[in-house]
């Protein structure tokens, strides 16, 4: 596959791919007769690691050295492996953080809706919208809030994609 497929299937920008091969993040690729760089399926799990890692708040020369104990079969170093736990335990914090900030908006939404409705929004709602916008049963202005029907994902790995808040901008 060529750099523009790659950076589609990662999410990246074929100028952040090269500047990955030109730091040593990601292995100079073959090249093909015509000169355009040809990538592998390790190449698109490679540069994944890399940008799960960087949303973990990982810099890109602890992601360096992580990958080049991979590459060497090495086990890393006790700093790395102080690094990668310094993130789990970071990651578990923020989780803690979010589940506990869940359970607020849901106790916030049952809040509001016990509230009598207030008739200026129930009467603005009334000339902007239709009969068919309110849910049978409710009263125009009203609607059910389906926050307490969302599973809680206590338990589950952290999803691959998340924000890259908490992050030390000294370490960028």
């Amino acid at each position: 596959m060529r750099i523009g497929e790659l950076g589609e299937r990662v999410g990246v920008n074929p100028k952040t791919v090269r500047y990955y091969e030109e730091i040593g993040l990601l292995p100079d690729p073959e090249r093909l007769p015509s000169g355009y760089r040809e990538y592998t399926h390790d190449d698109v799990d490679r540069l994944g690691f890399i940008k799960t890692a960087q949303r973990l708040g990982l810099a890109l020369s602890e992601i360096a050295e992580i990958v080049g104990f991979r590459e060497r079969g090495e086990r890393p170093c006790d700093y790395v492996l102080g690094v990668l736990d310094r993130q789990v335990a970071d990651l578990d914090r923020r989780i803690a953080e979010m589940v506990d900030l869940r359970r607020e908006l849901i106790a916030l939404g049952r809040q509001a809706d016990r509230l009598p409705d207030d008739p200026r929004a129930t009467a603005l709602s009334s000339s902007t919208s239709s009969p068919s916008d309110s849910p049978a049963g409710q009263p125009h202005g009203h609607r059910r809030r389906p926050l307490d029907r969302v599973a809680t994902p206590v338990n589950r790995a952290p999803s691959r994609r998340g924000p890259r808040a908490g992050r030390d901008p000294a370490r960028r």
